[in-house]
């Protein structure tokens, strides 16, 4: 009964259906009773605040999936006690959740299964290791189910590239669904460890089209992203009241198109809508090599990996402890000795426009250096033949047409957002 219920809601629902793209497939999907095996990888309590608004609309949807661990992969102070935190208010709820599904995980359930991941990024090899969460990941892969493996990565990638270094035979079950942008800036040795090591690699990189959720599509009304929170959050139950602890109840949810990507459609194929947007199949992922200090006309795309490799003295062998920074516009990026007198460096530019670098370090030959170099629009620039093959790997439309300004492929994903509210709206309603 619940299953055909819920088909019937996806019949309406389609009746709200936007005309872009194609034709979304309401006979598939989580909200159309198909259950999926998830693990949730989340630096909650870290840099962004969202997480914890992505944590709370997933706790409010737990009912519908196969919840096999929520894994603390930190960058900056999260811990899995904020994973905790956020479970012990969901308990406050739970009651009345049980009344509407007896599907929702037990709080103390979601407890057991919250495990602590890495907490530092790492070095330039691009794993260090195993982890709590490394571990969990290889356990929760090897167990005898058919299902694949759904990791939704809203943090670093730490977690998922020690997991396939320890145990590469767990790939062919692994269906990740990577939250890029910033998690793939700060986790790019682990991000590169995994494109070059992996090529079968199943994977989403989602660098812009999730900004979409709060960027974009309807926002008038009760739609914008404080004024739902006003209209149907606040004075709703006891997570209602704590999501707006976090960037005063404004609509981020960064993370949650992870989620909503297995609502409705076909998650197998990425090529076609879904409530959490839609990608294009990608060969090759771009990559920028330099063996000297680069210039204002070197050009980077965003989101590619850029590699400076420096010669000096032969006399550091490789280590994981870092011997020099570069520093960026404020911010300092780690670079490590490699080996037979070279020294490298990563960064996954995040923004177009031209910047500089000045390096520090104990090392002579490096202290003080500086250069430029030019980051650019997302194209063909990157490609290179020399690169890794991929199979598996989708990331986000370069079509002009699903730009929401510079963001790539973000209206695939804010052509869904008031079906998505209007959705969570329901349901928020259950804890009033």
């Amino acid at each position: 009964m619940r299953v055909a219920m819920r088909r019937i809601a996806g019949v309406l629902l389609m009746m709200l259906t936007p005309a872009m793209g194609d034709a979304l497939d309401f006979q598939h999907g989580a909200l159309a009773g198909d259950r999926y095996r998830i693990i949730i990888s989340t630096d909650i309590g870290g840099s962004d605040p969202d997480d914890f608004q992505s944590m709370i609309h997933f706790l409010l949807y737990s009912d519908l999936f196969d919840v096999e661990g929520i894994i603390s992969s930190p960058w900056g102070e999260g811990r899995k006690e904020h994973i905790l935190q956020a479970i012990g208010v969901y308990e406050k709820d739970y009651p009345k959740l049980k009344q509407r599904s007896t599907l929702f995980p037990s709080p103390d359930y979601l407890r057991s299964i919250s495990k602590q991941g890495a907490i530092d990024i790492a070095p330039y090899k691009g794993f260090q290791t195993s982890t709590e969460g490394s571990h969990w990941i290889v356990k929760c892969a090897k167990k005898d189910d058919p299902r694949p493996l759904y990791i939704l990565a809203w943090a670093l990638p730490e977690d998922i590239a020690q997991a396939l270094h320890d145990a590469p035979e767990i790939l062919p079950k692994l269906r990740v669904i990577f939250i890029g942008g910033p998690n793939k800036k700060w986790g790019v040795n682990a991000f590169d460890y995994m494109e070059r090591n992996f090529p079968d690699l199943w994977i989403i990189e989602n660098n812009s089209t999730y900004r979409g959720f709060f960027n974009g599509g309807r926002q008038d009304g009760d739609l914008g992203n404080f004024a739902f929170y006003e209209n149907h959050i606040q004075d709703h139950g006891f997570l209602g009241e704590y999501f707006g602890r976090f960037r005063g109840g404004d609509i981020k949810m960064g993370d949650t198109p992870t989620l909503t990507y297995l609502f409705y459609g076909d998650p197998e194929n990425p090529e076609t809508d879904s409530w959490g947007g839609k990608f294009q199949r990608v060969k090759h992922r771009p990559k920028f090599i330099f063996n000297r200090h680069t210039g204002a006309d070197d050009q980077i795309e965003v989101f590619s990996v850029a590699e400076w490799t420096f010669k000096g003295p032969d006399r550091e062998p490789a280590s994981d402890a870092s011997l020099f920074q570069m520093k960026i516009d404020g911010q300092y990026y780690k670079g490590y000795s490699i080996g037979g007198g070279e020294y490298g460096i990563r960064l996954c530019p995040k923004s177009v426009g031209l910047w500089s670098y000045v390096i520090e370090s104990p090392l002579q030959f490096l202290n003080g250096k500086t250069g430029l170099y030019s980051s650019v629009g997302e194209g063909e620039l990157g490609r290179r033949s020399h690169e890794t093959a991929h199979k598996n790997w989708w990331t986000d439309l370069f079509d002009p047409a699903y730009k929401e300004g510079v963001h790539s492929g973000a209206k695939t994903q804010n052509q869904w957002r008031e079906n998505i509210l209007r959705h969570w709206q329901e349901r928020l309603d259950w804890i009033r």
